[in-house]
Formats: structure tokens, sequence, C-alpha cells
């Protein structure tokens, strides 16, 4: 299977949620983006976080349901996420979750790379679509 590309931005509104215990110190957001560039979708995702008393340390976990086309193929797919920032040290996975996808997109899998500079998010995304058997 050749692995194909796709970049551009999108804009994203996080909006702090209930948690059930907040002892924890866990903080729980939803997750709301707008892509555009190759990728021409809208997503609707929760977040699990939780900042450590230490300057730049925190991790976060996430799922993120994608609805839309990449390169022309509609459909929807789920993105998982598992970030941590090790005083300010970001490593971040976001990937298709298996056999998620619907629609054109079925089969589709990969991971995509989230870039920040000067306040504007972009991604790069690489995937696959598996060919029907």
């Amino acid at each position: 299977m050749p692995t194909t590309h796709a970049a551009g931005t999108f804009e994203v509104k996080l909006a702090p949620q209930a948690v059930t215990f907040e002892e924890s110190g866990l903080g729980r957001l939803s997750i709301d983006k707008v892509f555009q560039g190759d990728l021409q979708a809208t997503s609707k995702g929760e977040m699990l976080a939780h900042r450590t008393a230490v300057q730049g340390s925190a991790g976060y976990v996430a799922m993120e349901r994608v609805d839309g086309t990449l390169n022309g193929r509609a459909g929807t797919f789920v993105l998982q996420h598992s970030g941590t920032m090790n005083r300010g040290v970001q490593q971040l996975a976001l990937t298709v979750v298996p056999d998620s996808a619907t629609g054109e997109l079925e089969g589709l899998s990969g991971s995509m790379k989230i870039i920040i500079e000067g306040g504007q998010h972009s991604y790069e995304f690489e995937y696959e679509l598996r060919a029907e058997s």
C-alpha cells in the first residue's frame, strides 16, 4: 500500500467539561475542530488531561471523530491522541483507530502530526487506504 500525504490547517475550540472525580486533578475538555486543506472536515472529541505542579509537565489522552473528505474521499474516522509534556518537551501520537473509518475512507490507517506556530494550527497526515478485497 502506498502512503499518501495530506496537509492543511485547522481551527480548534476546547471547552472545559465537568469532571466526576474533582480530587483526581484531571481536567476534561470537549474538542471541536474545523479542518481545511487536503482534509475538509469537522470533528468532535473528548480529552482527559492532567497538568502537574512542575511547569511544562502534563499529559492527555483523547478520542476524536472526524467527518468530511480526505483528498476527495468522503467518510468518517476516529483519531486516538496520546500526549505527554516533560518539562516543556512534547511527545504526541495521533493515530487512526483501526477499522474506525466509514464510507469511501473504509480501510484507512495512518498517523497525524500537529504543528503549532505563531498561534496557527496545522497538520500533516501520513495515511494508507487498504484496497477492498
